[in-house]
């Protein structure tokens, strides 16, 4: 594997454990951390360069650190935050087409 993809995972396990730890000392709700993720989403998929210039494999790898912080947040009323592999998993799990792929 390549290193930087290593780096982004210790960093987005990271991102997520902030997430949670925002969450459980009331600084913020489980919603509105979601609600903040999913506008960033829509701002990125909005953007036409990601429909004219990318391929929707491309587009995934873009949306992929949002989805995969979107799915730690479900999680951040358990007592352990799941393995980046699970929280990887349940990206791919619940990934929708784009609509060009309809």
């Amino acid at each position: 594997m390549n290193v930087a993809n290593l780096q982004i995972e210790g960093l987005l396990m990271a991102v997520a454990a902030l997430n949670d730890t925002l969450v459980r000392k009331g600084l913020l709700s489980s919603d509105e951390v979601d609600t903040a993720l999913r506008k960033v989403e829509a701002s990125l998929t909005a953007d036409e360069r990601l429909y004219e210039d990318m391929s929707p494999a491309n587009r995934d790898a873009v949306c992929f650190p949002i989805r995969l912080l979107l799915a730690a947040n479900k999680h951040s009323t358990s007592a352990d935050l799941p393995p980046f592999s699970q929280l990887a998993r349940n990206v791919g799990l619940t990934k929708r087409p784009y609509n060009d792929q309809l």
